[in-house]
């Protein structure tokens, strides 16, 4: 018996060793999601800017994102914005948040993408024409018939090519003037997209302007996502006409850290994106893209 509780006490004593040594793990709370399978079965995972190392995020999301913004810019490549000083605030968001190397517009010209990105599809469309589709399922739908909500904010004087929730009958009541983008931003719908006029979407004038514009109206939001569980997303419709058509695409927010993910993305893998975080189903191409994996924050 003596022998008996010797061992019993050696025991105790090594599993005591063994629980000091190795604590439960808990959970990455600072991460949206992991071990997404790329397109070729791997990770997508990012890479921290520092140190090279792959990062470790969650497979399903911890808890949807109050909010996402999403800002098109237009008709330029990637090479012309990172690294480019006439785009300093968009550079400061690429250094500070999500950099996505390799991702890519699908089509040319413009309102393919818009529709891409809205309805995982390009509708067919190979030109910037005038279309309208009663019965196709967007995002907006999908988003109200879950419970979210969706508005498409156009700085006037609005481009119908470049506000793809008028070109679907689910949709076609979400658009508002971008005068109507709230100041407390609390108030935003589940996801926006945001959409500038000709000007001040580089469109038509400048990268640096376009750049002012975006800084002006919003970096207070992109500060305001970091501690209320919320995403601002800056992409390109297309770039300068290229075939590869490769375009810089930004994610800043709440438990988005520093990083660069070089995986193949494109408007269906944002689309997939969206979707996945707040558990819709998936519209058209997006439902074989990859999902974009964002970096820890520190």
């Amino acid at each position: 018996m003596a022998k008996f509780a010797l061992l019993l006490a050696i025991l105790a004593s090594i599993a005591t060793s063994v629980l000091h040594v190795m604590p439960a793990q808990a959970p990455n709370a600072h991460s949206w999601m992991a071990n997404v399978p790329s397109e070729n079965g791997g990770i997508a995972g990012a890479k921290d800017r520092n140190t090279g190392a792959s990062n470790a995020l969650f497979n399903n999301p911890v808890s949807s994102p109050d909010h996402i913004v999403v800002v098109v810019e237009e008709n330029h490549g990637y090479s012309q914005i990172i690294g480019n000083p006439d785009a300093v605030y968009i550079n400061t968001l690429a250094k500070t948040g999500a950099l996505f190397t390799n991702y890519h517009g699908v089509t040319h010209p413009s309102e393919g993408n818009y529709f891409a990105l809205f309805s995982g599809s390009t509708q067919g469309v190979t030109d910037d024409g005038t279309y309208f589709f009663p019965n196709t399922p967007t995002l907006a739908g999908k988003l109200q018939q879950g419970g979210g909500s969706f508005v498409g904010y156009a700085e006037p004087p609005a481009e119908r090519d470049h506000s793809p929730w008028q070109s679907f009958g689910d949709a076609e009541n979400t658009g508002q003037a971008f005068s109507q983008f709230p100041t407390d931003f609390s108030k935003l719908p589940t996801v926006s997209f945001v959409v500038p006029n000709l000007l001040d979407n580089m469109h038509d004038g400048t990268i640096a302007r376009g750049d002012q514009w975006l800084n002006a109206n919003l970096s207070a939001y992109a500060d305001w996502t970091r501690m209320h569980n919320s995403l601002l997303v800056v992409t390109f419709d297309e770039d300068q006409g290229t075939t590869s058509n490769q375009v810089a695409t930004i994610v800043v927010g709440a438990r988005v850290g520093a990083a660069q993910n070089d995986h193949l993305m494109n408007h269906y893998a944002l689309l997939h994106t969206i979707e996945t975080l707040y558990g819709l189903p998936a519209l058209g191409e997006s439902a074989t893209a990859p999902v974009m994996s964002f970096a820890p924050a520190p």
